[in-house]
């Protein structure tokens, strides 16, 4: 069977970009070390491909049911750079049973009246809720490897990488398909604590010190050794090459330092790149 060509598989909509965490092969347990070992010869395209066709597999089925069916969860391989021109190879399940609960949850707050039930019908959801295991469930939702976000990346999420980190452009026929930033969750963890404490002091009431405290107490659950990625997805093509990192850095320096000029004009910056693109959610 012929390989669909990338743009077909990046260009979704909405715009969705993920953070996710990659832990080493240790820090699962047997049986997630053994559904990883069976995966981890894969590569991310590969991966993606799996993934997107799944998605439009459940979203076309005769009766209206997007969750998964007990299939085998897939597992990303991310190859990083370690010292001595080595790289270590990590993992991050997709976690895709839980994650689809939580979306229709999520779903459920946002929509309210009977197109929840035509979107997720009810029959559906108690469905999918009697094929999770409760202690599984509870074990994945405590450790949630993948966060997601639509029509935009998060600023908080910028605060975490920097621009010269570990930087993967994916291009097809002229396209940026998506651009990869990771960078050792230790590391996100002292950029986030460092980028709180500034704000703490220069401006206690943005919104982006809760969205700073959510993250680092997220990622502190997760293994020394591991990696978070922010994978921009399809957006990336309409704002790469990005100085998004580093204009949210230069914005809280800004604010730390009393400059109110300059983090005005790095927000503005900010806005003029990400606002027409959020605009987009409310187009026709």
């Amino acid at each position: 069977m012929a390989r669909p060509p990338q743009h077909s598989l990046y260009r979704t909509f909405p715009f969705v970009s993920y953070l996710r965490v990659y832990e080493p092969l240790d820090a699962f347990d047997d049986a997630a070390q053994l559904a990883i070992m069976e995966q981890r010869a894969r590569g991310r395209h590969e991966t993606e491909i799996l993934e997107r066709t799944d998605a439009v597999r459940r979203l076309v089925r005769v009766v209206s049911d997007p969750f998964p069916h007990n299939a085998t969860d897939l597992v990303r391989v991310l190859h990083f750079p370690a010292e001595e021109g080595i790289t270590n190879r990590l993992y991050c399940p997709n976690q895709l049973a839980v994650r689809a609960s939580l979306a229709a949850e999520s779903l459920g707050e946002s929509i309210r009246g009977p197109l929840v039930d035509v979107l997720v019908p009810e029959v559906a959801r108690e469905a999918h809720a009697a094929r999770l295991d409760p202690d599984s469930f509870a074990d994945s939702l405590a450790k949630l490897h993948t966060r997601s976000a639509t029509w935009g990346v998060p600023f908080g999420w910028f605060v975490l990488l920097h621009e010269d980190d570990h930087t993967e452009v994916v291009e097809d026929d002229g396209r940026v398909q998506t651009v990869r930033l990771s960078a050792p969750v230790p590391q996100a963890i002292e950029r986030a604590r460092a980028a709180s404490a500034a704000l703490a002091l220069a401006a206690p009431e943005l919104d982006l010190l809760d969205e700073l405290a959510a993250l680092t107490e997220w990622l502190e659950v997760f293994d020394p050794e591991a990696v978070v990625e922010l994978d921009y997805g399809p957006v990336a093509d309409l704002v790469f090459p990005d100085d998004s990192p580093s204009d949210v850095r230069l914005g809280i320096e800004s604010l730390a330092e009393g400059d109110m000029g300059g983090a005005a004009a790095a927000y503005r910056r900010l806005a003029s790149r990400w606002i027409p693109i959020r605009q987009l959610a409310r187009a026709s």
